[in-house]
């Protein structure tokens, strides 16, 4: 039973749509300053170009060479200092993986917290959207239905000879007594006999 309601709870949460339509709105809201971000880039552009064309590749390569340098002294430096103690290796690989796991479960929270901001945001969203479109609705109704025509009384028709019917309003039918349901009969367990052993 728990798990049906699981499933039903999983199935009538609007709040996955909510971060969707939150996802989508933030999405078109970042679309419209990726204008402004290609202006920018395409006026820098020329002074990266120059940069880039000004420098001296023997002083790249320079550069390079002596941060491999730095980088293999620091190297032979730390394998020099490591302590070669297990102890000390599995209580600090210990240490760190309980800072992982703590780590991860804060992440977990700070993403459920985002999760449930966007899905916010969407819902306000969708609601914004809704409200237009009933707007919208309400316009195109206005605009469909027809103009109101003021009502005239006609004089009284002429007597037509060869009418022998007259038209008779229907008898106003009689209501049927109101009846209560009877009472759905309480649910009973069935027991299921058990199996022969063979």
């Amino acid at each position: 039973m728990a798990i049906t309601d699981d499933v039903r709870k999983t199935l009538t949460d609007p709040t996955p749509l909510y971060f969707v339509a939150g996802t989508a709105d933030l999405a078109a809201q970042k679309l419209k300053e990726v204008p402004s971000l290609v202006e920018k880039i395409v006026a820098e552009a020329p002074e990266r170009f120059a940069a880039v064309r000004n420098t001296d590749p023997k002083a790249v390569q320079d550069r390079v060479s002596q941060q491999a340098k730095d980088a293999q002294e620091k190297l032979t430096e730390l394998l020099g200092t490591l302590d070669t103690d297990l102890k000390k290796l599995r209580d600090t690989a210990q240490d760190l993986a309980l800072q992982g796991v703590g780590r991860a479960a804060e992440l977990a929270v700070k993403a459920r917290e985002r999760y449930d901001e966007v899905a916010e945001h969407g819902q306000e969203v969708v609601k914004t959207w809704r409200g237009e479109a009933a707007e919208e609705m309400n316009e195109a109704a206005d605009a469909i239905a027809p103009k109101e025509r003021p009502v005239t009384v006609a004089a009284e028709p002429a007597k037509d000879a060869t009418a022998k019917t007259a038209v008779k309003p229907a008898p106003a039918a009689k209501k049927a007594p109101v009846r209560k349901p009877a009472p759905a009969p309480a649910p009973t367990a069935k027991k299921t006999p058990p199996k022969p052993q063979g």
